[in-house]
């Protein structure tokens, strides 16, 4: 913990731009938090990573949306995206491929290692159990995780789960923390594509990295969602 963190300042994205640019940061670590259901945030994931790589400046993309121990390391910088979506052993019905192939496929064309790091879903139940995680972050960081889950799930998650799944989120946090001190590297930049919550440097990922490295913060602005989750979920937890 105690990892020193810097905000970017915003990207210069102009759409008539022929080269997506970005602010001249120094750092070892880049967390890119997006709104999931807005597609202007893949885009701007992409021209991101475009900039780094023009920079000779990025070491490894990291992704919540691949598990970790996954990466495209060794493929050739040809692949197609059916064999890198096997070596991320991509979830289509948990992550829909097509928002973030842009990026994905970037960052191989360039010969950069793409690499999963969230928690494996076969750990996530033993998470839910393990009540060290608790003592993970401070007392007042826990409760407004308790919070988030709570109002993540729309107010009708039962309070007998919001413990369990509060733990999931710090285990998932720590994993990510964990994938990106082990692809940082020297002079060179690694981007961690998540979540906003999950690079909240306040409650998330940040929390959990080594104090040696620094750290860059990009959330972008939320967009009005696409639908109505909070319905759907609401119908679901009916049923």
């Amino acid at each position: 913990m105690g990892c020193r963190i810097f905000a970017i300042l915003p990207l210069l994205l102009a759409a008539c731009a022929s080269q997506p640019t970005m602010p001249d940061i120094a750092g070892d670590v880049i967390l890119l938090g997006e709104q999931h259901d807005a597609p202007s945030h893949q885009v701007l994931h992409r021209q991101a990573i475009e900039s780094l790589i023009a920079r000779q400046m990025l070491a490894a993309v990291a992704l919540e949306m691949a598990e970790q121990g996954r990466s495209t390391s060794g493929l050739p910088r040809d692949a197609g995206e059916a064999a890198v979506k096997d070596a991320l052993a991509w979830n289509e019905d948990s992550w829909p491929w097509q928002p973030y192939a842009p990026a994905v496929m970037t960052a191989v064309r360039a010969g950069v290692p793409v690499a999963g790091a969230n928690l494996p879903r076969s750990s996530m139940r033993s998470a839910m159990a393990e009540a060290q995680l608790d003592a993970q972050v401070p007392p007042p960081v826990l409760e407004q995780q308790r919070q988030a889950v709570r109002d993540g799930h729309c107010g009708v998650l039962p309070e007998s789960q919001v413990a369990p799944m509060t733990r999931v989120q710090i285990a998932r946090d720590r994993a990510m923390a964990q994938t990106l001190a082990q692809w940082a590297s020297p002079g060179k930049n690694v981007v961690l594509l998540a979540g906003g919550a999950h690079v909240d440097p306040a409650m998330g990922v940040p929390l959990h990295l080594p104090a040696s490295l620094r750290v860059h913060v990009q959330r972008w602005p939320e967009q009005p969602p696409a639908q109505d989750y909070c319905a759907q979920l609401r119908e679901r937890f009916k049923r």
